[in-house]
C-alpha cells in the first residue's frame, strides 16, 4: 500500500497521491493523464479527480501501478469490475502490471476457440476470476523476455499453450511453443506471430485479426510527439536490426498499435503504415534519439 509518510511533495493538495516507492514506469500517466504527471523522474499528482469518470480512472492507475504507490486518504473507491478494461471486439487491457516488467502493458483477449493473454500481468484474484469466467485462457502470447512477469503461474493455472520466440526462451523456460527464425507463424487463422528481433533478440509481435497488433517494446504510440515511436535508449539488442523488423511491418495492415510500454491507440490501417516508414527512415538517420 502507498505511504501517506513519503507522499511526494509535488502531489496536488488532495486525497490522492503517489509516494516515493514510485519507479516511474508511466502507467498512471497512460491511465488517467489529466490527473498524474511526472517530477523528480516519479509520478505525481497533477489535479485531484473532480468527477466520478476521472475517480474511476485515477482508481484504475491506483490498481494497475506495478509498486502500489499511488493512495487516496479517506473512503477508498470501488474497485470491482475495473480490470480487463474493455478495449473493442473482446480486447482488453488488464491493468494490475508487475514490478517483474517494469509495469508492462498486459492484454486480454475473448475469442472463439480460446482466449488469448499477451504478455503477464500480476496473478491477483480479480484477473483470475475474470478470466476463468470468461472460459479460461488457451494461449499466452509473450512478446520479449523482459514481460514474462507471472506468466508460468497463469499458463499453470489454465493449462495454457505459452508462446515465445528462441531468441528470449531462456526468460521462459516454462513454454510450450517455440517461435524461430524470422517468418510469420501462424497460431490460429486469425492470429500470427511475427519476429521483430531489435528490442531484444526474440522479440515478437502479434497481429490478431488484421486489427489488433500487440508489439511489446518494439513500437509505440507517443503521447508526447502524437505518433508512433520506438524506444532508442531502451534497445538491448540492435537498433539496426530493430529498424529493418519494423520496415518488414509496414506490410501488414492493423488499427491498433497496444505496447508493452508506451501508449496505445486506434486509427486508419494506412495512417499507421505512413507513420511506420517516417520511424523506420528516423531510425536510420543520425538524428538526435529525443527528436522523435
Amino acid at each position: 500500500m502507498a505511504n501517506p509518510a513519503r507522499r511526494h511533495p509535488a502531489n496536488a493538495p488532495g486525497p490522492w497521491f503517489v509516494d516515493r516507492s514510485c519507479i516511474n514506469c508511466d502507467v498512471s500517466r497512460q491511465c488517467a493523464p489529466e490527473m498524474f504527471g511526472e517530477t523528480d523522474d516519479q509520478a505525481v499528482v497533477v489535479r485531484q479527480p473532480a468527477t466520478p469518470s476521472e475517480v474511476e480512472d485515477a482508481t484504475r492507475a491506483m490498481l494497475a501501478c506495478p509498486t502500489a504507490s499511488i493512495g487516496v486518504m479517506g473512503e477508498k473507491p470501488p474497485t470491482d469490475g475495473l480490470f480487463p478494461q474493455p478495449l473493442e471486439d473482446g480486447v482488453y487491457y488488464c491493468g494490475y502490471t508487475s514490478r517483474h516488467s517494469f509495469g508492462a502493458n498486459p492484454y486480454f483477449v475473448e475469442q472463439e476457440g480460446g482466449n488469448l493473454l499477451v504478455d503477464s500481468p500480476r496473478f491477483v484474484p480479480a484477473l483470475v476470476g475474470a478470466f476463468e469466467n470468461a472460459g479460461g485462457l488457451a494461449h499466452i502470447l509473450l512478446t520479449h523476455g523482459d514481460d514474462v512477469a507471472e506468466a508460468e503461474r497463469f499458463a499453470g493455472h489454465f493449462h495454457a499453450r505459452v508462446w515465445i520466440h528462441e531468441g528470449d526462451a531462456p526468460a521462459a523456460p516454462f513454454a510450450t511453443d517455440i517461435l524461430r527464425g524470422l517468418d510469420p507463424v501462424a497460431i490460429t487463422p486469425a492470429l500470427a506471430a511475427i519476429p521483430v528481433p531489435g528490442h531484444t533478440r526474440g522479440s515478437v509481435v502479434y497481429l490478431l485479426g488484421g486489427r489488433f497488433l500487440f508489439t511489446g517494446d518494439s513500437l509505440y504510440w507517443s503521447r508526447r510527439r502524437g505518433r508512433l515511436s520506438a524506444f532508442r535508449d531502451a534497445c538491448w539488442y540492435s537498433w539496426e536490426e530493430q529498424a529493418r523488423s519494423l520496415a518488414r511491418l509496414e506490410g501488414h495492415l492493423f488499427e491498433w498499435v497496444l505496447p508493452g510500454h508506451g501508449n496505445r491507440a486506434q486509427g486508419p490501417a494506412l495512417q499507421w503504415q505512413a507513420q511506420l516508414r517516417d520511424l523506420v527512415r528516423w531510425m536510420g538517420s543520425t538524428a538526435d534519439p529525443s527528436d522523435w
